[in-house]
């Protein structure tokens, strides 16, 4: 006599989901998602200030504006949006990946939302800014040469 339904899924493999190989990034792929990442994630701050910038009302007009976000401020609900697909492509990545690797990645999304705000915002681009980019683009480079060297 069996006690549970786990001794039912393990004498009978009828009932248990059938095996199939499961799908693995290679490592070029979990890089490009992370990449993938950096561009979504810079593109939804970019957006979620634009959407900030149109609420009213401060601390409570941004209370109200991030529970009906999805009601009147576009911006908002798609930079929401774009975080959220950034975080499953994170979550794809980081599960076939090396995370040495591919976490200082992420800290190009500082280099595009430096950018993306001097375009977009007209933000100044000081020398102290273009050091600190290249520091990051730096970083990124020579940990990714160092995973090379295995």
């Amino acid at each position: 006599m069996m006690g549970d339904t786990g001794d039912l899924l393990e004498t009978s493999p009828s009932l248990a989901a059938p095996s199939r190989p499961s799908f693995r990034f290679s490592r070029n792929q979990s890089i490009a998602l992370v990449f993938g990442c950096t561009i979504f994630g810079a593109a939804a701050q970019i957006l979620m200030k634009t959407g900030a910038n149109q609420v009213q009302g401060g601390i409570m007009g941004l209370v109200i504006a991030l529970t009906t976000a999805p009601l009147d401020n576009l911006h908002l609900l798609a930079g929401y949006s774009l975080y959220g697909l950034s975080t499953v492509l994170l979550t794809l990545a980081l599960r076939d990946g090396e995370l040495s690797m591919l976490y200082p990645v992420i800290s190009l999304t500082y280099v595009w939302v430096t950018i993306l705000s001097a375009f977009v915002f007209k933000e100044t681009v000081s020398i102290h800014k273009i050091m600190g980019i290249s520091v990051i683009i730096a970083g990124v480079a020579v940990l990714g040469r160092a995973s090379n060297d295995k």
